[in-house]
């Protein structure tokens, strides 16, 4: 059987990759990794978004290469369907696609206002207009959600495609010092102590103290 390999770039500053490597996780699928140095230029121009096309994180898993993260959970999920990336219910699996959609594609002012710098902490962050309405918009979602299937992970009891996809969220919304509702500092807290997620997080702290090319949504 062919090597099941997942390529990401850094663990501090990778959103995407850390969406892809979660999803990975939370299927259980063993898989090594392959890092791409931030200081590749190729690497650097997709991480900048200067790149016409986003190839990483990227699967590599028994002959077939798949890439974008929303790929990489549809197909993981098809591999691993016991894992629960999707929800067994029909609407509510529609409904985690529609989230994890909105995630893939919206939020801009967010992502450029608070990129993702795990290590970095910034009390009292000053949150422009625009940024705040992401922001609200997605503690929305989380609060509907978590009312919705019960907790304690958005689609209940464990841990699914959409919380990977809002993982990176969480690190923002912790290194900026986001105001949130009790119920979303929650989810936060129960995220952030994922086993997988505090892997992720000991793996970020090892990287250089800065790349400062790299403080940008990507």
């Amino acid at each position: 059987m062919a090597r099941t390999v997942l390529t990401i770039s850094s663990k501090n500053y990778g959103a995407w990759a850390l969406r892809g490597w979660l999803m990975a996780r939370l299927t259980g699928l063993p898989f090594s990794e392959k890092v791409i140095s931030p200081d590749d230029p190729a690497m650097k121009a997709e991480m900048l978004l200067l790149s016409s096309s986003m190839r990483v994180p990227a699967l590599h898993h028994e002959g077939v290469h798949v890439w974008d993260t929303l790929a990489i959970g549809e197909y993981l999920h098809e591999v691993k369907p016991k894992a629960g990336l999707l929800p067994a219910d029909r609407a509510a699996r529609a409904h985690c696609r529609a989230i994890c959609g909105e995630m893939h594609s919206g939020f801009a002012a967010m992502r450029g206002a608070l990129p993702m710098n795990i290590k970095a902490r910034f009390p009292g962050f000053k949150v422009w207009s625009r940024a705040q309405a992401d922001i609200d918009r997605i503690q929305e979602i989380w609060r509907e959600c978590l009312a919705d299937y019960g907790g304690p992970f958005l689609f209940g009891k464990q841990p699914c495609m959409a919380d990977a996809m809002y993982a990176p969220v969480v690190t923002r919304f912790l290194t900026y010092d986001v105001a949130m509702d009790r119920g979303c500092a929650a989810y936060c807290k129960r995220m952030m102590a994922l086993p997988a997620l505090k892997e992720w997080v000991e793996a970020a702290h090892l990287e250089p103290d800065e790349i400062d090319e790299l403080d940008a949504e990507f």
